[in-house]
Order: structure tokens, then sequence, then C-alpha cells
């Protein structure tokens, strides 16, 4: 059997910048289509068994309807080819709301033939895999708010640290109850959107910093799973590499920012043989080039000539989207040309000039009494005197009030 295995779509995560002028979609959403149609194609194509998708179909979890309608168009083409796919619901695609619909609901409203979403603990069988002798043990992301919920009155009776060691408890206990529940003869994979002990992150751990729940080696490395398909973090890796089972990232399908300008993008294509271990396949996907680059300028007699320089040849900047970062000293900022950067980099899709003066003086807050801010108002007007790009200050900000909430 033949399992496609990806995670992390987040068709909608860059839906700023450029349109491209025939769909009106902008140019960077059309890139993570691009890697999904690849995806689609190959599973076509290669009359693949079953397509498993771990979870993140957007980046808002109230996706807009175009969004929604693309997801939907290449769904709908595994459907009409009659494969097998299930769709594991993500912390993206999850309301933080109990009782809300999450955004892949509509595929199991609309009981899309052939297409199983799991947003529940669940055990598949070959009677919900159109007859494929082939079982999964489904654990869609867990919210804290839910588990909190389903705790009670306990769960106000413990610390942070606690309750994520109570649900990683209840957790193993659940999926442990549905092994139990699993045919012996048949295979068992085990597919999960969620963090693991040892895996490395990429910029997904940043935004869950605080507020993600952990889940134990041991629970994945289970010898009863023939593979274990997982999605949340976005850097490919196989947690248990030279062993059995094969414990995989596939990590996202583009690129989502400039964290990530280093990594390559793939799916995965595992084929599961009774008696045989799991081979796995990896399928590298062809994404936009994103460069990032840093420079600290000390006293440069022609500070712009060294920016240029270091931005490389202007054959690798087209297309490709491109941050270049520069620390100086206050009395270069005269010396820097804006202009002849941008127009250097003319042919790239997106450049991103982040200048950061050396100020030996402390940056003013303003005239406004100190004592009449709260923490993440002073942290925010700390973060615009340092010029800090408005999308970094949200993140930042969301994380500081995170954290703050725990304490």
């Amino acid at each position: 059997m033949r399992i496609l295995h990806f995670a992390d779509a987040h068709i909608d995560m860059l839906n700023r910048g450029k349109h491209d002028p025939n769909t009106g979609l902008p140019v960077r959403v059309m890139d993570f289509l691009r890697s999904l149609d690849i995806i689609v194609d190959t599973a076509i194509n290669e009359k693949v068994d079953l397509v498993l998708f771990a979870g993140d179909a957007f980046k808002d979890r109230a996706p807009a309807p175009t969004f929604i309608r693309e997801w939907g168009k290449r769904i709908m083409r595994l459907s009409r080819a009659q494969i097998p796919t299930v769709l594991l619901v993500g912390n993206h695609d999850l309301s933080p709301t109990m009782g809300r619909a999450h955004a892949l609901d509509p595929f199991s409203t609309f009981e899309v033939p052939h297409v199983h979403v799991i947003d529940k603990p669940t055990l598949l069988t070959p009677n919900d895999l159109n007859g494929l002798p082939l079982q999964i043990v489904g654990l869609p992301w867990v919210s804290r708010s839910g588990l909190m919920a389903f705790l009670g009155d306990k769960a106000e009776k413990i610390t942070l640290s606690e309750l994520y060691t109570k649900i990683a408890d209840l957790i193993a206990e659940v999926v442990e109850n549905l092994i139990k529940k699993a045919d012996t003869n048949l295979p068992l994979v085990f597919a999960a959107h969620a963090s693991v002990q040892g895996a490395k992150f990429g910029a997904e751990r940043m935004v869950m910093l605080g507020n993600d729940l952990v889940l134990p080696p041991s629970l994945v490395k289970n010898p009863r799973w023939a593979y274990v398909a997982l999605g949340h973090i976005h850097k490919a890796q196989n947690l248990n590499e030279g062993a059995q089972p094969p414990v995989i990232y596939p990590g996202s399908i583009e690129r989502v920012d400039f964290g990530e300008a280093h990594e390559d993008k793939f799916f995965v294509i595992a084929t599961i043989e009774p008696g045989n271990p799991t081979t796995v396949d990896w399928r590298k996907l062809p994404v936009r080039p994103v460069i990032d680059v840093h420079v600290t300028l000390k006293n440069e007699v022609s500070p712009t000539q060294r920016l240029i320089e270091a931005l490389g040849d202007q054959e690798r900047l087209k297309g490709a989207v491109v941050r270049l970062s520069v620390t100086y000293p206050q009395e270069l900022e005269a010396q820097i040309d804006d202009h002849a950067l941008q127009n250097y980099a003319k042919d790239a899709l997106e450049f991103h000039l982040v200048k950061r003066p050396k100020v030996e003086t402390r940056a003013r807050l303003g005239d406004e009494p100190l004592e009449r801010l709260t923490h993440t108002e002073l942290l925010e007007k700390y973060l615009l005197a340092k010029g800090v790009e408005a999308d970094e200050i949200q993140a930042l900000l969301d994380l500081a009030l995170q954290i703050l909430q725990q304490t």
C-alpha cells in the first residue's frame, strides 16, 4: 500500500503582496496552491492507495470563501479519482470556541465521497477506507480549552505544566484504547497533528510557544505502528531515523516566512508492505526561493555598495522573496541609498529592506506617564521605537500575552 502524506498546507498564509492579474489571487497564495496541485497530481497519476493530510489546511480558523473554494477544488479531484483521503484537523483549522464548526467541516457535513475528516480521536478501519486493508488511529489537534472543559473543576486546581502532563496522560490512554480495538492482522498507521518531544522546531514552534502540548517519543515509536504521519511542525524530519516505524513530519508545503529560507519542502510517499519495513520516499517540492541577508555595517566608505555585494548576483534575486536586514551606526544613515537597493532588487517578487540603526540613547516611550500603561502597551511602544516591523510586532505581542496570561 502506498500512502501519500503531506501536512501544513496553510494556503492562505501569505495573502498579501502582488496579485496575479489572471486569477486575482495573491502570487504567494498561488505558490502554495501550485505545491498542492503537484501533490494532488502525483496522487492521481501514480494511483496511490491513500492520501493522508496531517492538518492545517489554512492559516485562518475562519478562512475566506475564496480560499475554501481553492482548497475544495483540490480535495474534490481526489474524491472524483476515488482515492480515500483522510483530513486531520489541525490547530489552525480549529475554532478556539467550543461548538463552532472547524474549517474542514464542510467535507463531513456534505458527506463528500471517499473523504474522511478526523476531528476527534478516531480509529478508521477498511470499511472507512474503500476496503483498503489498513487501519488508521487519528489524533487531531487537542485544544487546551476543550480539555480544560473535559477536566472541569480539576483544571482550576493544577498548574499549566501539570495540566499538559495530565493531557498527555489522557491522550496516551485514548490512543492505547484505540490500538486495542484495532485488528492485529492489519497494518496500523498513527496520524497526529501535534508536537513530539525531540523534534526540531521551525517557525511554527515560535508561534505556539507556551501553548503547546508535547507528545512523548514512546507514543509515536510504538512498534505496533506501521507508519506515523505527523503534522504541525514545518521542518521536514524523521524522528526515528534508521528504525521502524518511520515517524515523519513532511513539513509545510511552501516556505511560510524567512525563518524557513534555507529549508527544502517535501511531501512523502510511504510504502507499507506487511512483513517488510515501511519505506519512505521524500518528494521535494519546487518552492519559491526565499533569500534572507543580514549585514552589520561599521565604518564602510561605500555602505550601499557593500549591501549590493551582500545581496549577490541579480540573477539569483529574480522572482525571489528577499529580505535585507542592515544594522549600522546612526551616522551612516544618509549614506545608505534605499532607492539604489530597491532598483538592484527590482526583479525580485518582494524586496524587504529592514534598517536597524544603532542609537546610543535609550528609546523614548513617549510623554504619557509609564505607570498608566499596561505591560503589553509598554512593549508595543518599545518595539515601535526600535523600528520593528508591524507584522513582527503583532506576533511578539501575541506571544507576550500568552506568557503573561500563564504567569
